[in-house]
């Protein structure tokens, strides 16, 4: 687990509304901007303390790595400036009842800060320059002592506290499919692809198609459920359909079978395998989901 600071004066309420984060990728300059790349370094299960107003409003665990997402639409007017597609995020916050002012304590905290990429000016003001950036656990501890017991629990990993959260309102991932949408425009609009590859390329995405007969000649059955009746499977992309190219879109060697409940836990990254074929389940996974997603699917 690691520890990340989100200066979000312009966009707080949006993200904190949608669950993430999302920054451009570039200055509006087009030079590499070290608080949007510590964006690529969020991990699931981080937290994230929820900077805005001088105020720490909302500590949040991350629930994805970052990925490409165009801008928010709900972010309207705000940064004009910003390049159209960015990272993203997946975050669920919490919002605190005891909202701390970092100025207020800044004799505690100010020896605590990173010497480097530091989020707070010495009196407790945030940079204006800086969105995301990575604080020490000796930060964190302190600020979650000043906080108190809600963001206790969530150092300590229990995140209990927001299963009042509802698992289908939810809206993880929701990003990666606008993204794919953005992606699936690009293929049609492809001029070295003839109709037939378009449509292939299109159907992989879905798991369908050539691909499918692809995978099929190296997969007989689904991994975690073991159901293998062709109809109810779907061929899942090792590397996601969003970041291959159209050659590895279609290689067999790129998939596996998986029941369509399997393939969506795959696919956002609450699952994995071992290179043995162990299931591997994201300590971020919603509690009881995965549990219902593999006992539904058992016809053979």
């Amino acid at each position: 687990m690691r520890f990340w600071w989100v200066n979000q004066n312009q966009t707080f309420r949006q993200e904190l509304a949608g669950g993430f984060l999302w920054s451009p990728k570039r200055n509006a300059n087009g030079n590499r901007n070290p608080f949007y790349e510590f964006m690529r370094e969020v991990a699931p299960g981080d937290l994230v303390l929820s900077f805005q107003g001088t105020y720490i409003r909302a500590i949040g665990v991350a629930q994805s790595y970052a990925y490409e997402c165009p801008k928010p639409a709900e972010f309207g007017t705000a940064g004009p400036n910003w390049e159209k597609i960015g990272w993203k995020v997946d975050i669920r916050y919490l919002e605190l009842r005891n909202q701390i002012r970092p100025a207020d304590h800044m004799a505690q905290l100010a020896p605590l800060l990173p010497p480097k990429y530091s989020p707070l000016r010495p009196n407790g003001h945030g940079l204006q320059s800086v969105y995301l950036a990575f604080v020490p656990p000796r930060f964190m501890q302190a600020i979650c002592d000043l906080i108190g017991h809600e963001a206790r629990v969530l150092l300590q990993g229990d995140t209990s506290l927001l299963d009042h959260m509802d698992d289908d309102t939810f809206a993880h991932g929701e990003g990666l499919a606008e993204w794919e949408e953005h992606l699936h425009q690009q293929v049609e609009q492809n001029t070295e692809l003839n109709e037939t590859e378009k449509l292939q390329v299109v159907l992989a995405r879905r798991g369908q198609g050539r691909f499918k007969d692809n995978v099929r000649r190296l997969e007989q059955r689904c991994r975690v459920t073991g159901v293998n009746r062709l109809e109810h499977l779907r061929a899942s992309h090792i590397q996601p359909w969003r970041d291959s190219d159209n050659a590895q879109r279609l290689d067999g060697e790129n998939g596996l079978l998986l029941t369509p409940s399997i393939d969506h836990l795959f696919d956002r990254g609450f699952i994995s395998f071992e290179d043995n074929g162990h299931l591997l389940v994201s300590p971020v996974a919603p509690g009881i989901a995965p549990a219902k997603m593999h006992g539904a699917a058992c016809w053979n």
